[in-house]
């Protein structure tokens, strides 16, 4: 297939493309200008368009922002709903705070109305109903979304132990309350589903966490109960060098464990040599005991973390 509006050489949508080039369009945009739905699946699939939402295109010159997310939602959520959860938290700049495998397929927008009886009904959202005070509610580009702290509390409380621990991490690096307002706010939250488990978590909850990956490897080091507990970022010099850090560990073991995530470590070749290298450093100018661990080790039935830890533990003590 060769349409005449594509720039095989560098994957591009040239001027005659009959859709605009720098925002998003729908399925239903795209199907009136004469482009069918298998154009669009072909397009994306050669890296030509990004589906960013489900029925929801943009071209792939166009990048990524908060504006073009905004965009895109604008076009499926009615003016009078709300942004919330994961939707909301990618709305504030929250980039890690999809799902695991999310990447792999467009997940459902979270949407609410705040009426009662009023339920959105199409293909488009994950949709449903809460009760919201107006201080809960504030604007992003023209799209209401829940705030920060407000989308915070629901992600804790609803998602699954693993997603709502990292979330929390994840919406407290974004910087924009602190975790003692967090925990304040869970006060409303009192005799409703999924408190407890907030409660339990806002006190363990940390931005400096720095994936999602990272900071369930902590949950797990946190739960089994290991002692010393986990420190995060741990910095190590280098002489007239950038510093290394470590992502958990213990610096009076010179024990730390690594996640490697398959996007920023285990992509290419080169990442895995400099990770590699890195590792080297750290074991053999510094005598750091160095665990890397990836999805295998963390998550799933077979994850075998917690041991790990524990035996990556016992073997710092005894070499000091």
């Amino acid at each position: 297939m060769l349409l005449p509006f594509l720039d095989p050489g560098q994957a591009l949508l040239g001027d005659r493309f009959p859709l605009p080039l720098d925002r998003p369009f729908t399925l239903r945009a795209a199907v009136r200008v004469g482009l069918k739905p298998h154009d669009l699946g072909w397009l994306c699939e050669e890296g030509f368009l990004r589906r960013m939402l489900n029925g929801v295109y943009v071209a792939a010159q166009a990048g990524d922002s908060i504006e073009l997310r905004a965009d895109a939602l604008r076009l499926v959520v009615p003016p009078d709903a709300v942004v919330t959860d994961r939707s909301a938290g990618c709305l504030h700049g929250a980039e890690m705070i999809l799902a695991p495998n999310d990447h792999l397929a467009v997940p459902p927008v979270s949407v609410f109305v705040n009426r009662r009886g009023a339920r959105l009904r199409n293909d488009l959202t994950d949709s449903g109903q809460r009760f919201l005070r107006p201080a809960d509610v504030m604007e992003v580009f023209g799209v209401r979304v829940t705030t920060p702290l407000r989308t915070a509390c629901y992600l804790g409380r609803l998602l699954r132990a693993d997603g709502a621990f990292a979330a929390l991490d994840t919406m407290l690096r974004l910087g924009a309350f602190g975790r003692d307002e967090l925990w304040a706010e869970t006060d409303r939250f009192r005799g409703i589903r999924g408190v407890i488990q907030l409660r339990a978590f806002v006190p363990l909850a940390d931005g400096r966490a720095e994936s999602p990956g990272e900071s369930v490897t902590r949950l797990r080091w946190l739960a089994a109960g290991f002692q010393p507990g986990p420190e995060l970022q741990i910095e190590v010099e280098r002489p007239g060098q950038w510093s290394y850090r470590i992502d958990l560990g213990v610096e009076d073991l010179r024990f730390g464990v690594e996640y490697l995530g398959e996007e920023w470590h285990l992509l290419t070749p080169q990442q895995r040599q400099r990770d590699e290298r890195r590792r080297t450093w750290l074991e053999e100018q510094r005598d750091w005991i160095i665990e890397p661990v990836t999805k295998q080790n963390v998550f799933g039935h077979q994850r075998d973390i917690e041991g790990i830890i524990m035996n990556g533990i016992r073997d710092a003590r005894r070499r000091l």
